[in-house]
């Protein structure tokens, strides 16, 4: 097992068991990443911006009158919680937003209009998600089918527990499931792609992230949601294009940012439901397979869009997991119409 899955299996039992003394790297080092990121948000001027554009409400109503004729089923509900990535902050327009264009990519590969609640809130750590949960399941009429969550990056800047962080997100996890909602999760961003972050934070931030995105992809999978990762996406693409898929703030996505990170996400999200056209089983072409959790956990981290689900319950090296590389799609979202009352 490489350093990195035994590293993200020793935080999950922490998460699962109540410890909350494993970090994922030395306390001054720890100390250091903190103190500069605080420094590159400043620099980049990551507060004080406008809140994120509304995206609730109706997507893919052109679907609505069909797909009740031919099945009598209703519209998804779909919901989306988390941090700024996840609220779109950084565009202006509702249709920019990640909410949004999961929306309408899925709508157009099921056919059925799908109705979107997002309770995201910026500079939210995973502490928030009770919150959030609890607000998403408040209307027992409003029942999510599928549920986003991205979170993580506020966890690492401030200092959160690895184990305490994983707790809190396996608990929402499993709190969305018991109440029948499908969870796709987006494990935490790779924050050595922030502009201006500099060697040797660049190194740490980097460790640091991806050591956290697996831990969450253990914790998400044993609760039985599914990851994707962002890490690695929001990485080598967002350093070769910082001005095309970074927003003004140099901290947040941009339009064609979240676009990317959406394309990411949707196959998942599509499959959660059993609506994404594709074989369930692993494709050998794609290097997909079999692989003890913390080992996919590990190896997902390391390259971003590697979606990890649930695969047999046990093994000689505890649950397994199966490690997918699906297909992206590119999605064009309208801007919304309001939820029907």
């Amino acid at each position: 097992m490489s350093s990195r899955a035994r590293v993200a299996r020793r935080i999950a039992a922490g998460a699962a068991y109540g410890g909350g003394g494993i970090g994922l790297l030395g306390a001054a080092a720890v100390g250091v990443v903190l103190a500069e990121v605080q420094l590159a948000k400043r620099n980049v001027g990551n507060g004080g911006h406008a809140d994120p554009p509304r995206a609730d409400g109706r997507y893919g109503g052109a679907f609505a009158d069909s797909a009740a004729r031919a099945t009598g089923l209703e519209p998804v509900r779909f919901a989306m919680l988390g941090d700024s990535t996840a609220a779109g902050q950084g565009v202006h327009r509702a249709k920019q937003t990640p909410g949004a264009l999961l929306a309408s990519g899925l709508a157009a590969v099921a056919e059925r209009p799908v109705d979107l609640r997002n309770v995201a809130l910026p500079g939210a750590q995973s502490d928030d998600l009770d919150r959030q949960v609890t607000l998403i399941l408040s209307d027992p009429s409003w029942v999510p089918d599928v549920c986003v969550v991205m979170i993580g990056a506020n966890d690492v800047t401030h200092r959160m527990p690895p184990t305490r962080s994983v707790r809190h997100l396996s608990a929402a996890v499993r709190r969305l499931r018991t109440a029948g909602a499908e969870v796709v999760v987006g494990t935490c961003p790779d924050l050595g792609t922030v502009e201006n972050v500099y060697q040797p934070l660049r190194w740490m931030a980097r460790r640091v992230s991806r050591q956290l995105a697996a831990a969450q992809t253990i914790g998400v999978v044993e609760q039985g949601g599914r990851t994707v990762s962002l890490g690695d996406l929001l990485g080598p693409e967002f350093a070769a294009n910082p001005r095309e898929l970074f927003g003004p703030d140099n901290y947040h996505p941009s339009a064609e940012g979240y676009a990317t990170a959406a394309m990411a996400v949707l196959p998942t999200l599509c499959a959660a439901l059993g609506v994404w056209p594709e074989e369930e089983r692993p494709d050998v072409s794609r290097r997909e397979g079999f692989l003890p959790v913390a080992r996919a956990a590990a190896q997902a981290a390391s390259e971003g869009g590697t979606e990890v689900t649930a695969a047999m319950p046990t093994g000689p090296r505890g649950p397994w997991a199966l490690l997918k590389r699906r297909r992206r799609r590119r999605i064009h979202a309208p801007e919304p119409s309001p939820l029907p009352h």
